[in-house]
């Protein structure tokens, strides 16, 4: 062993300190290769050895030995590999080491020091990296600063700018710019440009560009033009490694997750503010004189001062400082009175906004108020400066939408429109640009002030509120804005809906297209840039084009072997996705293949001695060969799997070196035969044969053969695959006639084949650089024939291709394109391809053309021009975005063009109108040079070109009609028309706009033979038939001609119903020239319409359905007539009664849901929308041809109508009733016109109309009153004589079928009316009314006080109006009156004297004594009648009123006439003589009339009753809803009049015989069936609100009537029919309409009121459920369950769910209510749901419900419907309510768990047996084993034996002494009486509020709760009964209901208890908790009057009123007495009621 061995093997057993600092250079060496494999076997990063080789690190690396220093970076880089991020502690010194001693060494050393670096960078010591590479690019040697360069490029490309901070090294690049080394100074571009990959070109360029010298700019900016596509990293840092999967698992799943790989490291786009260093502005603008300027007197000085500011303001990034002072300065300025000092301002305060960001958040809301009140300027250059400063500060983030909340309320209330307009689009774009986070938390601020603003005056506010509303819609969706939405209108509803849905399509649109675009970046990197980026470019100079790294080091062959490995992986990944969309690609090289393999392969086709005949030397035996083998080709059968061999023998022999010409001929013909007759001819035999026939081409003799032989390859593989082969061929052939010839080819190949298979740019590009350059003519001129050709197919787009050749080619291209003239789509192929190819284009011609990427000419820069200040700038980057487009031969790619679209869009807007048209010349460039996909690319920017049209100025219009034709030649018309119509119907663009756009349209349809979709410009041309305008007019009837012309017959008629009103007229004229739109209504068997032709008869044969057959279509009542009959002709008056189609179609109609909406308002002309919405309503439910008349402009059309309606109104008068408030609304709108002949005809229907309502006994509703009357009242003053006169009887008239009193109020309403004949009719109509309606108007005398402040007018005719009806009321009212006419003037008082004299002596003359005399007399009559029924005792029982009644003191009348016409003041004379006569002075007498007839009424229902036939009741029953009609709107004035009217008495005691009547009809079960459901439902209503008025106790005898009203409801809710009350209280439970409320109102809210009446009717509901059980077969269920359904929906599951929480009564007595029908009916219930539609989306709420029920009931075993004395004690335990619920099921179930658990423990089993047996004594009917499910059999076998032992014991008289008695839990005892359904113990929720602690996540109460229970405690009033409250549920109805069977005697000492707890409570006056309660403010107490009453209709006539005497004392004995009937019970005894 040598010296030097021994000392390495002495060396390796010491420190590792000692090994690595010795100092024999081979020692160390060895030392490093040790290290280097001890720290690649370690695998923890934490092993302690690391740390402790950590410290010599830096000391190696330094070594002065090369080899050795080698390998210590050896050894470094696996210790990196081992370490972990702990490592960087070590980064610093040992990075500095490598810097200083190893970037200047061997390639190889450099390369390992990189690697070293890099991974550095991977451990996360990326800050150390970057310092110590600040420290090596300062190295003096050039060749260490490259490397550095390198490494710098390395980790970025590799690490990407997340990891490595790009604004490190943006620092570091401007000193190696100006390096004296040019290695250093390319490397330095190339990072520059890598820069430029990761965070984009502007930011280099903007922070570097102006640090280099002009020619690096030069050199860069050519360099960035390489620069595509986006980075992504290609390594990551070592803890995401960690986090990462292994690598073969990735590698694996790289094909299919490479999209969403791509998607993940899609690039973060950097912000350039990160990047900049901040540039502090204070100093430099101290020093600037800023502070003097701004103070100065000229204003140019102090715009001067502010531009100072500006520019320095407008670097990237200011430095924070104190700008307090600077902000208030400019908020002085910015209130500047010169204009340009502002808008300096305000650019200035933009401009910190963007330097500063949120450093000037403070200031920005110091500064926001200011500029928002400066909005209201209307200068343009103010406005945009004030729009783009607001921008600034939102993006900037100095404002966030939480923070401009109450500036943006302060300025939506701005009383300047622009100021609020403005703020909103501003806040739309905030909201924009805002994260949907930050909207969902303010959205709640800004949608009411949008909301509010939607109401605004101003269109452009309401635009931008709307815009606003979209904005949060598009945001955040539209859950937050349908509760706000509700209070829409329909109209602004339907707007609002549109533009979320356009905002949404766009969303979508951008959405789609998005993860596209990222899968192609992703792609695209991935292909190129991972292959160049990643692995090939180690050397930042690479990326220079042309350049390569003059020092690059050597590629290791490991990491290339990786590196291919990789690509082979992405390689075989793309390839699967491939197979997977289509199939595996042909192999289309051929393989080289021996003459032996051959020909042995060929010998069984082809005979042995012809294939050696072909290798003869002899060319007559080649060709006798060639001949032989040609026809055994053509007699193979089977020819496709021989001919590829079959092509390679004929290459092989005789092979295309043959020279005899015939021979040669022969096998171009055998190949052209295998080519033509196979069925798949191989794309590589093509291959085999495409050099020699393409050199048989070029000869002569072979020339006609060849050029077929190519044409069969086309055919069989396609001209594309030939061509794209050929193109090398003839290029790189020394030949030139290969080329010229082969090119003649390609000329009849396009002729034959067209362009639809051929790569278009490849072909042009060869024409282009190899045929037209070359120096032969005859190529040249082949070339010239070859774009000819193409310009047929393709036509002159392919100039644009061709700009740069030579003029003279160019004119010899021009006659070329003469003779082949571009033929269009009229350019057929004549030939076809067999197989279709795998690179063909599927779309050929024009859109196959080359399209040029220009998304890297759209530069940020480009795009930041177009918007600057300057116009100037604009312009420019205008003709730039030209220029690009020339450029690119104006055909471009969609790619990145959506910025340029936004950027144009803003100019479209611009202020100077030349830019405008600049812009648009510019659209309809890009428009052209796009093609079809502009459509979807340019975002609508259509609808903004379209808006251009509004300008006044020629020149700009006839621009955007320019745009608009490169547009429609770009896409189809179709695309467009969506545009045009709505552009139409936009009222911001003016008449001559409007005109032109339809000349526009009319010239664009006229070119098209058929177009459908021209419909939908059919409704606004229509509307603009109306137009002011005569030329938009004319230009729109031209319009609506070709629309007829091109849309089909079907279109048009299916179209027709959009168009609305007078358009649809006009339409229909249009359409007369064209039969087969005219409209022919046929007759129905036997009847005829007035023409009859017998070609009509054999169209149109009746059908049954009225349905026509005609072809094969079914046309509904439509058949083509013949020509020339209009169709007003073919549809007579006369013929009217015949229609087979009903006139008016109510099926659909909602009534209430219309009138819902309307309001009593002043009168005002009806709106666009109002009218609109009326046409819709007509066309709804009006028959085609009537709303046609009627919504005609022609009045004789309108007559025509109302004539039809007249003739037909007896007979469809119930449907007039459904829609009479549409009827009245067209009515209205025909009295504010101004045909008079219309108006007449309109009033004499209303008369006609107004006499059958009456003679239907039909009142008017309130609302449509309040459509109609104030219409009317104001129109009374028309100014011909003949109106006014019908106008003035109408009014009169109306008063018989509206309350005379509600119709007063509207009159007196016209007194106040601006019209003065107005004013005069309706002071002559107040007079009328007192004297014929005194009675009734009583209640509003102190009218005549404005009726007497007339008698001040100077106009005659009024003071004389006023004056004659003052005297009517003198007449009336005589010496009252002067208490009613108010304060008057001494002048006006003798006006009235005298006039008041005049009457006297008038009266006198006339016999009709003093005035006020006959109401003295009515006084004294009703004191003299003396006591009268209403006024006795208001009794019920049957004896008294038929002695009432029995004297038959009636007047005969003197008048006989109609009852109908008889007139008011004479009707009081005499009594009515029979019940028609009684019934209509009901209705229409006056209090005191009606008394008269309802005396007559009730004597006709006492002999009815009386009458044992009862053939009396049968004539009665058909009036009986007619007279209970007629009470109840009689009980709805009295109320009113009895409060005001003087004459108290009178009233008072009509209100009571009102309730005696109804009391009489209700007591007669077949009488109250017979009333109709919607006249139970007024008459509940009313006595319920009678209930609740407060007034009533201070009427007279208020008490009684409160009594009877309690009693007439109970019989009511006894006798009416059931079904009808269950949906009329359903109803009832909504809230109630508030014009029903009696008034003047309380000081109650509504909602407290609508409160109290809830509660009333569940109150009635309650006592209608309890008896469900016995009356349930009565009861239509069905429609009981649509009621319901009904009621639930419109809740709706969001309000049920908030009303569950909040306690809801009426919600509560809904689910009651339903439990209860479930329960009785099981799974049955489902059978009744006919009237619901079960299969509507989501489901019908009810059906949960239901399910819900009968899931509750089946687990407590009560579906079964159990009789008295039965009670299940079921598995409800699940459903345990709160303890005070004291369910017994629930205790039950305790009870037996505590005894189960006894019987587990071996100490207590003998007592829990014992238990046990004395529950299942108790309760036999409980199944004890259902509790014991989960137990094990062993268990439940051995209380079954025990059960027996016990059983035993108990027969032998054995009982254990140490058992107690069991005690089973005290029950609330639920009853179940014949009467009343049992309470089911399942959740008994009470009302006051005790919650249930049920484990179901709802609380639905299923059945009657305790507070519902409790009223049938006291009398059977459901109203007001005073009843004692039992606590806690405890005596459930104990008077009424029967106790459940198996009553322990736990349960007897409860009760007993609590007995006496009551008592104790009572004797001490706890009044609180147990004394009587009335449920209203009423007496406290019933009187002995009504206790009569009550007895009559109480269940339990035994038991004396509780109400009387407080809580009923009982005693021991009472309660042994119930204990013996609880004994009873358990025996199995009945209980007889208590």
């Amino acid at each position: 062993m040598s010296e030097e061995e021994k000392l390495l093997k002495e060396a390796k057993k010491l420190p590792w300190e000692d090994r690595l600092l010795h100092k024999n250079w081979k020692v160390r060496n060895e030392a490093n290769i040790d290290l280097a494999s001890l720290c690649d076997s370690i695998t923890d990063p934490k092993d302690p050895r690391l740390r402790e080789i950590a410290p010599f690190l830096k000391k190696t690396v330094a070594d002065s030995n090369a080899p050795v220093q080698e390998k210590a970076l050896d050894a470094l880089i696996a210790f990196l590999k081992a370490a972990d991020a702990d490592a960087g502690r070590y980064a610093k010194e040992v990075c500095d080491a490598i810097v200083a001693k190893c970037l200047t060494g061997r390639p190889k050393t450099v390369e390992k020091a990189q690697a070293a670096f890099m991974l550095w960078v991977e451990l996360e010591a990326v800050d150390v990296f970057l310092d110590s590479m600040e420290k090596a690019i300062k190295n003096k040697v050039a060749k260490a600063v490259v490397p550095a360069i390198d490494v710098m490029f390395q980790a970025l490309s590799e690490f990407g700018a997340k990891v490595v901070p790009p604004k490190r090294i943006l620092k570091m690049l401007p000193e190696l710019f100006d390096h004296q080394d040019q290695n250093v100074r390319a490397s330095s571009k190339g990072l520059t440009l890598e820069l430029c990959r990761w965070i984009g070109k502007d930011p280099v360029k903007s922070i570097l560009f102006e640090k280099m010298r002009d020619t690096m700019k030069k050199e860069l900016e050519a360099e960035l033009v390489n620069v595509t596509g986006t980075a992504k990293p290609s390594r990551k840092i070592r803890s995401e490694q960690d986090r990462e999967p292994e690598p073969e698992s990735v590698s694996e799943a790289a094909g299919p997750g490479a999209v969403e790989e791509s998607v993940d490291d899609a690039p973060v786009e950097i912000d350039e503010y990160e990047l900049v260093d901040p540039v502090d502005i204070l100093t430099p603008l101290e020093k600037s004189g800023f502070w003097d300027g701004v103070k100065a007197t000229k204003w140019s000085e102090r715009k001067e001062a502010v531009a100072e500011l500006s520019k320095l303001a407008s670097t990237k990034k200011i430095a924070p400082g104190d700008f307090a002072e600077v902000c208030r300065t400019l908020k002085k300025l910015v209130t500047d009175v010169n204009i340009a000092v502002a808008v300096e301002a305000i650019q200035a305060i933009g401009n910190l906004a963007r330097g500063l960001r949120t450093h000037f958040s403070a200031s920005s809301r110091f500064l926001l108020p200011v500029l928002l009140e400066k909005l209201k300027e209307k200068k343009p250059a103010l406005t945009e400066s004030l729009t783009q400063t607001l921008q600034a500060m939102h993006k900037s983030g100095c404002l966030n939408l939480a923070d401009i909340v109450e500036d943006v309320k302060t300025a939506t209330k701005n009383k300047v429109p622009l100021v609020r307009s403005l703020t909103l689009n501003w806040v739309t774009f905030c909201i924009e640009t805002s994260n949907k986070a930050v909207v969902l938390k303010v959205h709640k601020d800004y949608v009411p002030i949008c909301m509010e603003c939607l109401n605004d005056g101003t269109p452009d506010v309401r635009d931008a509120a709307f815009s606003a509303l979209a904005a949060v819609a598009k945001s955040v969706g539209m859950r937050p804005l349908e509760r706000s939405l509700e209070k829409l209108d329909d109209v602004r509803k339907k707007k609002l809906s549109e533009m979320i849905a356009g905002s949404g399509s766009t969303v979508s649109g951008a959405t789609s297209s998005g993860p596209a675009a990222v899968k192609n970046s992703g792609g695209g990197v991935s292909s190129t840039e991972a292959s160049e980026g990643s692995f090939v470019r180690k050397s930042a100079a690479s990326m220079l084009s042309g350049k390569r790294p003059v020092s690059a080091a050597p590629a290791n062959k490991k990491g290339a072997s990786v590196k291919s490995g990789n690509n082979k992986k992405v390689d075989g990944a793309g390839r699967m996705e491939t197979a997977k969309l289509s199939e595996i690609p042909e192999d289309i090289e051929p393989a080289e293949k021996s003459l032996e393999e051959i020909e042995s392969r060929v010998g069984s086709l082809i005979q042995a001695d012809v294939i050696s005949q072909l290798k003869s030397a002899v060319w007559k035996e080649r060709l006798e060969a060639i001949s032989s083998l040609k026809q055994q080709v053509e007699g193979l059968q089977d020819l496709d799997p021989s001919v590829e061999i079959l092509v390679y023998l004929l290459c092989a022999l005789p092979g295309w070196n043959e020279k005899n010409v015939q021979v040669q001929q022969q096998v171009i013909e055998v190949i052209t035969y295998l080519a033509s007759s196979a069925t798949k001819f191989p794309k590589k035999c093509v291959v085999l044969c495409l050099l020699g026939i393409s050199e048989r081409v070029a000869d002569m003799k072979t020339r006609a053969h060849a050029m077929k032989c190519l044409t069969s390859f086309s055919e069989a593989v396609g001209p594309g695959f030939v061509f794209e082969r050929l193109y090398k061929i003839m290029k790189e052939h020394k030949n030139p006639k290969v080329l010229s010839e082969g090119l003649l080819w390609m000329v009849s190949a396009i002729d034959d084949f067209g362009v639809s298979h051929l790569k278009l740019k490849d072909l042009i590009e060869f024409c282009k650089d190899t045929g037209l350059q070359s120096s032969a003519a005859a190529t040249r001129n082949a070339t010239i024939k070859v774009l000819g050709a193409l310009h047929k197919f393709i036509g002159p787009d392919i100039k644009g291709f061709l700009t740069d050749v030579k003029p003279a080619l160019l004119s010899a291209l021009d006659a070329e394109y003469q003779k082949n003239p571009f033929d269009g789509t009229s350019a057929a192929p004549k030939k076809t391809v067999r197989a279709s190819e795998s690179t063909s284009v599927s779309v050929g011609g024009l859109d196959s053309l080359p399209r040029e990427d220009i998304s890297g000419k759209i530069t940020p820069t480009l795009l930041k021009s177009l918007e600057s200040p300057d116009w100037k700038v604009r312009l420019e980057s205008i003709e730039a975005v030209n220029k690009i487009l020339e450029e690119a031969n104006k055909r471009i790619q969609p790619t990145g063009t959506g910025e340029l679209f936004g950027a144009l869009r803003g100019r479209l807007y611009d202020s100077n109108k030349n830019l405008v048209m600049a812009t648009l010349t510019t659209i309809g460039n890009v428009a052209s040079a796009m093609g079809p996909v502009v459509e979807k690319a340019s975002k609508g920017i259509l609808s903004d070109i379209l808006k251009c049209l509004s300008d006044n100025k020629k020149h700009m219009r006839e621009s955007t009609l320019s745009t608009l034709d490169a547009w429609n030649a770009a896409v189809h018309f179709d695309k467009m028309v969506p545009y045009i119509t709505s552009a139409l119907t936009d009222t911001k663009i003016g008449a001559e706009g409007r005109k032109d756009l339809f000349d526009w349209a009319t010239k664009q349809l006229s070119g098209l033979s058929e177009f459908p979709d021209a419909v939908h410009l059919l409704k606004p041309a229509a509307t603009a038939m109306m137009d002011k305008s005569s030329d938009v007019r004319k230009a729109a009837d031209g319009c609506i001609a070709e629309i007829l012309r091109v849309s089909g017959q079907e279109t048009i008629e299916k179209n027709l119903k959009d168009i609305q009103g007078p358009a649809l007229a006009l339409i229909l004229e249009r359409v007369k020239p064209y039969g087969s739109f005219q409209e022919f209504v046929e007759p129905p068997k036997g009847g005829s319409i007035g023409i009859s032709s017998k070609t009509n008869t054999k169209v149109a044969k009746s059908t049954s359905n009225g349905v026509t057959k005609h072809g094969n279509r079914t046309v509904t009542s439509r058949v083509i007539p013949a020509k020339g009959l209009k169709p007003d002709t073919m549809l007579p008056v006369q013929g009217i009664s015949v229609q087979p189609q009903a006139l008016l179609n109510v099926k659909d109609s909602i009534k209430e849901e219309r009138e819902r909406m309307v309001r009593r308002t002043k009168f005002e002309e009806p709106r666009v929308e109002q009218i609109q919405e009326l046409e819709n309503d007509m066309m709804k439910y009006f028959r085609e041809d009537l709303h046609r008349r009627l919504l005609s402009t022609d009045f004789k059309k309108q007559v025509d109508g109302l004539e039809m309606l007249q003739k037909a109104l007896p007979s469809i008068g119930k449907e007039i009733i459904e829609v009479l408030d549409i009827l009245l609304r067209w009515f209205v709108l025909q009295l504010c016109k101004s045909n008079t002949t219309c108006l007449l005809k309109v009033l004499e229907f209303l008369r006609e109309l107004f006499d059958y309502l009456k003679g239907e006994a039909y009142s008017l509703s309130e609302a449509e009153a309040a459509i109609f009357l104030p219409c009317l009242i104001e129109k009374l003053g028309h100014n011909i004589e003949k109106v006014r006169e019908k106008m003035r009887e109408l009014t009169k008239q109306i008063a018989q079928v509206y309350s005379a009193a509600k119709s007063y109020s509207y009159i007196l309403d016209g007194l106040r009316s601006k019209n003065n004949r107005t004013r005069i009719e309706c002071a002559d109509l107040v007079g009328f009314f007192i004297d014929h309606h005194g009675a009734e108007v009583s209640g509003q005398l102190k009218s005549l006080q404005i009726v007497a402040s007339l008698t001040a007018e100077r106009d005659g005719e009024i003071r004389k109006a006023a004056l004659n009806t003052l005297a009517t009321g003198y007449k009336i009212l005589g010496e009252d009156i002067w208490r009613y006419v108010g304060k008057l003037t001494d002048a006006q008082k003798s006006m009235l004297d005298d006039r008041f004299k005049w009457k006297v002596r008038e009266m006198e003359k006339r016999g009709e004594g003093r005035p006020g005399e006959a109401r003295a007399a009515l006084r004294r009559s009703v004191r003299e009648n003396g006591p009268d029924v209403a006024e006795q005792s208001y009794e019920v029982s049957q004896s008294i009123s038929r002695s009432i009644f029995s004297r038959k003191s009636l007047v005969q009348p003197d008048l006989n006439m109609e009852r109908h016409l008889m007139p008011r003041a004479h009707v009081g004379v005499s009594g009515p003589t029979n019940w028609n006569e009684a019934l209509d002075i009901i209705s229409f007498g006056s209090p005191e009339q009606s008394v008269e007839g309802m005396k007559v009424v009730c004597h006709e229902l006492t002999q009815a009753t009386n009458d044992p036939e009862g053939s009396l009741m049968d004539e009665l029953m058909k009036d009986a809803d007619r007279l209970v009609s007629c009470l109840a709107n009689k009980a709805i004035g009295l109320l009113a009049k009895t409060f005001d009217f003087s004459l108290t008495g009178a009233s008072s005691r009509s209100c009571k015989y009102v309730l005696n009547t109804l009391m009489q009809t209700f007591q007669n079960k077949r009488l109250a069936h017979a009333v109709k459901e919607n006249t139970l439902d007024n008459l509940i209503t009313e006595l319920l609100l009678w209930l609740l008025d407060e007034r009533v106790p201070q009427m007279d005898d208020g008490s009684q009537l409160l009594k009877a009203l309690n009693v007439l409801m109970l019989k009511i809710l006894d006798n009416a029919d059931r079904t009808s009350s269950f949906v009329v209280l359903i109803n009832l439970l909504r809230p109630l309409d508030p014009s029903r409320w009696p008034s003047p109102a309380t000081n109650e809210t509504l909602a407290a009121r609508n409160q109290k009446f809830s509660d009333l009717v569940v109150k009635c509901l309650i006592k209608l459920t309890k008896v469900l059980q016995s009356t349930i077969y009565d009861v239509e269920l069905d429609r009981f369950l649509q009621s319901i359904h009904v009621y639930l929906q419109e809740l709706g599951m969001e309000e049920i769910r908030r009303r569950a929480g909040a306690d809801d009564k009426p919600l509560r007595m809904v689910k009651t209510v339903l439990h209860e029908l479930v329960k009785l009916r099981g799974a049955a219930i489902k059978g009744h749901l006919s009237l619901v539609p079960i299969d509507m989306k989501p489901p019908p709420i009810i059906l949960a419900y239901i399910d819900l029920n009968l899931e509750t009931l089946a687990a407590a075993r009560m579906l079964t419907s159990t009789g008295p004395g039965q009670t299940h004690w079921g598995d409800s335990g699940v459903n345990t309510p709160a303890p005070a619920t004291n369910s017994a099921d629930a205790q039950l179930k305790q009870e037996l768990a505590a005894i189960f658990k006894k019987i587990g423990d071996k100490q207590t089993c003998t007592i829990g047996l014992y238990e046990l047996y004395r529950i299942t004594q108790l309760y036999p009917k409980v199944d004890i084993f259902a509790q014991l499910q989960n137990a094990s059999e062993a268990f439940r076998t051995y209380i079954r034996d025990g059960l027996a032992q016990m059983e035993k014991n108990a027969a032998a008289g054995r009982t254990p002494s140490s058992v107690p008695m069991a005690t089973p839990p005290p029950a609330s005892l639920t009853a179940s009486s014949p009467e009343f359904a049992p309470l089911s113990p399942v959740q008994t929720n009470s009302l006051n509020g005790s919650k249930s602690l049920s484990t179901k996540p709802e609380p639905t109460n299923f059945n009657l709760p305790p507070s519902y229970a409790e009223d049938n405690r006291g009398s059977a009033n459901v109203i007001n009964a005073a009843r004692v409250r039992a606590p806690d549920n405890v005596l459930a109805d104990q008077r009424n209901e029967r106790f459940v069977s198996g009553v322990t005697s736990g349960t007897l000492d409860a009760i007993r208890e609590r007995m006496k707890s009551m008592q104790l409570a009572a004797a001490a006056g706890n009044v609180d908790e147990y004394a009587t309660r009335p449920l209203m403010s009423v007496n406290d107490n019933l009187n002995a009057g009504l206790s009569t009453q009550s007895r009559a209709l109480d269940p339990h006539p035994g038991m004396e009123n509780p109400a009387q005497g407080g809580v009923l004392p009982m005693d021991e004995k009472a309660l042994s007495g119930l204990q013996a009937r609880m004994e009873r019970l358990k025996s199995g005894g009945g209980l007889e009621p208590l």
